[in-house]
């Protein structure tokens, strides 16, 4: 126990410094082994190819290459034009737009941070254009991303299965319902927040017609077909989620060369250059948080947590709620991943002994991380449209405060209900 005081003590000190995350658990886990005399050049090797020796890890990439290349191949423009033929006249019409938005794409790129730059770049600046405050438009923007980490695919469900060895289709089809609820609560609370601060609908967009929205649909019928397919190959059992992330890119160079004639040779430079970006800091964080992992399995930390839980408490909703907010605690300060890493080893034995279903437990997990991507100091999503609506982070902060306490509800409502998660995987084969 000793250990892990002084090792969470060295990590926080620095996270405070602005220390990166991988170098942050990399140097907090060697200080700690040599503390403990259990030091050894081949555990940290190993341990660190462990962590990236995983097929299922391919998938990350392939999911965020095919985000930015379906971004750059005016897929995002498509799938935009038809949610605003519904929405776009009605009060907050371009709030409902973004959230809705979010969850079309969430279905294709798997990240929070990358569907706001997707969805954002577009939306908030026509949300401007057409009265909406800036702030309203950084706050629905960073909500609705929030999406794209639960509605699969994935990349955080990826990370989990591979840590917690949990079928990564069963979490995909686990991500659908809640995906849903949250979506059209942030959709609910963008209407409300539209009509008390007195936004009204795009004026230029035409009235709801049943037969301009048909059209609207076929003409850009590749792109809403974009989610069907990348899913429907998963869950026909055609493919694996690291197959399916291949045919994500290649559907997405299909439509954007082929269909939309709207990419060009540089748009895929870009899009792999971007990828190769996100993933090298992301393998970084996974093979760190492995080592770090590693130190925590050889002090017994799953054990201990098990057993601080227990003296608190033996009372599964109080155990379940403590958990909640240590993982809104730790949110405040980790990127998704890492937290998911570090955490769900330690938390699982404590879950699962308390009667959890593993797959409705990583629903948590990613709900909860949800909230984090909204709260600073981390808080990325907060960032990327900040930068976007030129607007400070603290304002976007204050702006996102109704959406955070939706969230929270949601966070509530699925770790009670569990069948909101365990349903659906449950009727397919999944899990229990």
């Amino acid at each position: 126990m000793n250990t892990l005081l002084c090792v969470m003590t060295i990590l926080l000190l620095l996270f405070l410094l602005g220390v990166p995350i991988f170098m942050s658990l990399i140097a907090s886990t060697i200080i700690a082994l040599l503390i403990s005399g259990d030091l050894s050049t081949t555990v940290i090797q190993n341990s660190l190819f462990d962590g990236l020796n995983s097929f299922p890890l391919l998938a990350i990439p392939c999911f965020v290459v095919a985000g930015t290349l379906m971004e750059k191949g005016n897929i995002t423009n498509q799938i935009i034009e038809v949610v605003k033929q519904i929405f776009g006249r009605m009060h907050g019409g371009l709030g409902i737009t973004t959230v809705l938005a979010c969850a079309f794409f969430a279905a294709i790129s798997g990240s929070g941070p990358g569907t706001v730059a997707a969805i954002g770049t577009l939306l908030i600046p026509a949300m401007v254009r057409n009265g909406y405050s800036s702030r309203y438009a950084a706050s629905v923007a960073s909500s609705g991303g929030t999406i794209g980490i639960l509605i699969p695919p994935s990349n955080p469900m990826i990370i989990y299965g591979i840590v917690g060895n949990i079928s990564i289709t069963g979490l995909f089809t686990a991500g659908f319902i809640p995906g849903f609820i949250i979506a059209a609560a942030l959709a609910f609370t963008a209407w409300i927040s539209a009509k008390r601060q007195g936004f009204s609908g795009d004026a230029s967009q035409p009235p709801f017609n049943a037969r301009v929205f048909i059209r609207t649909c076929l003409k850009n019928s590749f792109a809403l077909l974009t989610p069907f397919i990348i899913l429907g190959s998963i869950y026909s059992g055609i493919c694996t989620p690291v197959e399916a992330s291949v045919v994500a890119v290649a559907w997405a160079l299909f439509v954007g060369f082929v269909v939309n004639r709207h990419l060009s040779c540089r748009d895929i430079y870009n899009s792999l250059l971007e990828g190769a970006m996100i993933c090298g800091v992301v393998l970084l964080i996974v093979g760190a948080s492995t080592l770090f992992g590693k130190l925590l399995t050889i002090e017994q930390a799953p054990m201990q947590m098990t057993n601080l839980f227990l003296s608190i408490s033996e009372n599964k909703t109080v155990i379940l709620l403590l958990i909640i907010g240590l993982l809104l605690i730790l949110g405040m300060f980790l990127e998704t991943l890492a937290t998911i890493i570090i955490l769900a080893p330690v938390l699982l034995p404590v879950v699962t002994g308390l009667g959890v279903d593993p797959i409705h437990f990583g629903v948590i997990l990613v709900v909860t991380n949800e909230v984090a991507l909204l709260t600073p100091p981390v808080g990325v999503n907060l960032f990327v449209s900040s930068r976007i609506a030129h607007v400070p982070v603290e304002s976007v902060a204050r702006g996102v405060l109704p959406y955070l306490a939706a969230l929270l509800c949601c966070v509530l409502l699925i770790t009670f209900i569990p069948a909101i998660s365990t349903w659906l995987p449950h009727a397919l084969g999944y899990g229990k």
